[in-house]
């Protein structure tokens, strides 16, 4: 379920409207920048070839990457989904269970949690659901008294396919039971595994579950004020939007049947802009675009990454979960930039940790892993990004994906560095432009 946005038209008239947004506040070197929110979007098993070089699609590979910077060397942690979701937000390391995406809704057991050494934290046993004791990036931000929020795209359409409570939050099969979440329907394509938040029984046996783990619908009211936008927001779409599904059991944002990198570039056009224009994300955001995984063929890894305790193989077939693509938007990273260095998802929980002030859990906290820097955060006397609106296609230039390492994209016309403001009058135009609400009928 969904909020359907209306007045897209009127709304693209507005792109030339360009804005100079005054420069970030230089930095020390070595330095984390004051970011204040982070907006996390997942999209499903595309690796950086088929996602940013062959992807005909310009919204993703060219409108995105013109704001902020594209990650080239950016790696999934294993296959399938589940284990690189949890990874995210736990530092945890693959099972056999979240590598085959926990058909059935178990506890990890013995669920033993290691102590101090090179598996610090792992939970060890085969199942899905963590113990208590395994902490995620969510726990660690309550206890120090910041906010966060998962919004899960069509979870509580069918509340007896998902077991939402009555509000339609907390989305997970009951106990020793098998989900029946695995495949999407006409009406509800809301996917358990793509909501690592219920894995963990410090979430799902709290309040917190069923008020911080929430629908996609949630999202543009919470936007509507940084006091209402959460400090870290996890926000996936369903089975179609995501690029899961080549065909959709139900519709994508624009009512049709086609899915994949299709219509994932849709849901990108229509909810980029309504984050970017927020508010929270004015004021010192940051938004990380990534995908999951590769495809089941691509094991390769990067960073060091080691198997942990529970499968000596976290890609099935080999170390890692392939070469995926990933964009950092944020002022505080230079527009059109691209970087080669390697980095995982254990790397971007690490960022978010740093960022914050965290512990490092898990694998997050491994030796030698290196979280985002200078190289990434390489904007402390740039303008801030570009941000075209719905329709807007991006800037012209290279009539394709992004090319070439450490460099910036090209492009023709206006420096996307100076029009942040265009993009968020577009957006803010988007958000008053919520007319009568329309409920979509999606798959998770």
């Amino acid at each position: 379920m969904r909020a359907r946005l209306s007045g897209l038209g009127a709304l693209t008239a507005l792109v030339s409207a360009l804005l100079v947004v005054p420069s970030p506040p230089a930095r020390a070197a070595g330095a984390l920048p004051p970011i204040k929110h982070v907006f996390m979007v997942l999209l499903e098993n595309e690796g950086y070839d088929s996602a940013f070089t062959n992807n005909p699609n310009p919204y993703l590979t060219k409108t995105l990457p013109a704001m902020g910077q594209l990650q080239t060397q950016f790696f999934g942690i294993g296959h399938a989904s589940l284990d690189n979701y949890v990874a995210m937000i736990s530092g945890q390391a693959p099972s056999a269970v979240t590598q085959s995406d926990c058909a059935r809704y178990t506890d990890v057991a013995p669920g033993t949690i290691t102590p101090a050494g090179p598996q610090q934290g792992q939970a060890i046993g085969q199942g899905c659901v963590y113990p208590a004791g395994a902490l995620t990036v969510a726990d660690q931000l309550t206890a120090k008294g910041l906010t966060w929020k998962a919004y899960l795209e069509d979870m509580g359409n069918n509340p007896s396919r998902d077991n939402t409570d009555k509000n339609g939050n907390c989305g997970h099969p009951v106990p020793n039971t098998t989900d029946g979440t695995q495949a999407a329907v006409p009406g509800d394509q809301y996917a358990t595994r793509h909501n690592p938040f219920v894995y963990f029984h410090s979430i799902i046996d709290a309040p917190v579950c069923h008020t911080n783990v929430v629908p996609l619908t949630a999202l543009a009211g919470d936007l509507g004020q940084a006091s209402t936008t959460a400090t870290y927001s996890f926000i996936t779409p369903n089975l179609c939007n995501d690029g899961h599904d080549a065909t959709c059991a139900g519709t994508n944002v624009d009512g049709g049947k086609v899915g994949g990198l299709a219509a994932a570039d849709l849901w990108l056009k229509r909810y980029v802009p309504m984050i970017l224009a927020s508010p929270a994300y004015q004021d010192n955001g940051m938004l990380v675009v990534t995908f999951d995984e590769a495809a089941t063929s691509d094991a390769s890894a990067c960073c060091g990454e080691q198997p942990g305790p529970n499968s000596p193989l976290p890609g099935i077939s080999g170390p890692g979960g392939g070469r995926i693509g990933t964009i950092v938007i944020s002022k505080f990273t230079k527009p059109g930039s691209v970087n080669p260095t390697p980095y995982n998802h254990y790397s971007l929980l690490r960022t978010v940790e740093d960022l914050f002030g965290l512990d490092r859990l898990g694998y997050a906290g491994a030796s030698g892993l290196a979280p985002y820097g200078a190289d990434v955060f390489n904007a402390a006397a740039a303008p801030a990004a570009t941000v075209t609106g719905p329709g807007a296609g991006g800037p012209a230039g290279g009539g394709g994906a992004p090319t070439g390492s450490g460099g910036t994209l090209p492009h023709t016309g206006t420096d996307p560095r100076l029009a942040l403001g265009a993009t968020a009058v577009l957006a803010a135009g988007l958000l008053l432009g919520v007319g009568r609400r329309r409920r979509l009928r999606r798959s998770g």
